[in-house]
């Protein structure tokens, strides 16, 4: 009995097995192998070649900017030249300007105010009055800071008020100024030897004599009409927020007449120009040559000194070539 029971319970649990085996293969999802379909000639397309482009492809900065030189008074366009852009293209620098500013009001102040202390007043020494007995505050000498006529407490004494800057970076102040009038159309470029002479009519009549009675204040009334007049025909006067000439030598004429009219412009030889005299009027009227200078005196911050690079590996930026005449 024992061995028949043990010989079904095997048999039974050999069905139990490939029953299951049996339920696993129908469960399991067929596998489809993918093949490519093939292509006709007509159909199929190259695969995309990736080619470096050549360096002249490549986005270059602008290495120039073009300026107009105009004749002065009748601001006729005469040629167009080449300038370069690390001349009068440079980027807005608000804190390099106001750096420049600064130190040129600072080297401008005299710092000539000066005070007596108590030991600098004159006279005697000695007190004033007895300590105690006359009802009286006390009292020491009359050159005490108390007493009227008496010294200064901290006073101001001479002393210089100059501060320092680098040069390259006052020299990139220059520059900067310079291109942000030219980015805003500020920067009027004239031929050398920019001159506001009379009309012929009014300097026949000096030349005769014809100004007898009050002929200086005739011919200087005359000066003041005749500048206003060329100044607001080319939208440089008064109503453009003035406007600064800046020649290589004093003008007699141009410097007079504008002398005349302060609220409409001024008169500034080279020499005497200064980052703020760049910013402050709305136009800024100069001689090519005065513009050179200006520009030769202050590239420090772009030149090498001749001891480091030699002038033939050093790439000079070249301003003033002509384009059209």
């Amino acid at each position: 009995m024992a061995a028949n029971g043990s010989r079904g319970l095997a048999e039974a649990m050999r069905g139990l097995r490939i029953a299951s085996h049996s339920c696993r293969e129908a469960a399991a999802p067929t596998r489809i192998r993918w093949t490519a379909p093939a292509r006709s000639m007509a159909t199929e397309a190259s695969l995309p070649t990736t080619t470096s482009s050549p360096s002249s492809a490549l986005w270059r900065p602008a290495t120039s900017v073009p300026v107009t030189i105009f004749d002065f008074p009748s601001y006729e366009p005469q040629r167009l030249e080449s300038w370069s852009t690390k001349h009068l293209y440079l980027p807005l620098r608000r804190d390099i300007l106001h750096l420049a500013v600064i130190y040129e009001g600072d080297n401008t102040r005299q710092g000539t105010a000066s005070t007596k202390t108590r030991w600098e007043v004159a006279g005697s020494h000695k007190k004033m009055h007895a300590q105690k007995g006359l009802g009286k505050a006390r009292a020491g000498t009359r050159q005490s800071p108390i007493q009227r006529g008496g010294g200064r407490v901290f006073g101001p004494k001479p002393r210089d008020f100059g501060t320092k800057i680098t040069r390259k970076v006052y020299d990139l102040a220059w520059r900067t100024a310079l291109s942000y009038r030219y980015r805003r159309g500020e920067l009027i470029v004239c031929q050398d030897g920019m001159e506001l002479p009379l009309p012929p009519d009014f300097a026949v009549l000096l030349q005769r004599g014809g100004l007898r009675e009050n002929a200086t204040e005739l011919e200087a009334s005359f000066r003041a009409k005749w500048a206003k007049q060329v100044l607001d025909s080319n939208d440089w006067g008064r109503r453009a927020g003035r406007s600064t000439f800046i020649t290589t030598s004093p003008r007699d004429n141009l410097f007079e007449a504008l002398g005349l009219v302060p609220n409409w412009g001024r008169a500034l030889d080279v020499a005497d120009v200064d980052v703020k005299d760049l910013l402050e009027t709305g136009r800024i009227v100069v001689e090519r040559e005065a513009l050179l200078h200006m520009i030769d005196m202050h590239q420090s911050d772009i030149t090498s000194p001749s001891y480091l690079v030699t002038n033939a590996a050093l790439p000079k930026a070249v301003s003033g070539e002509i384009i059209v005449e």
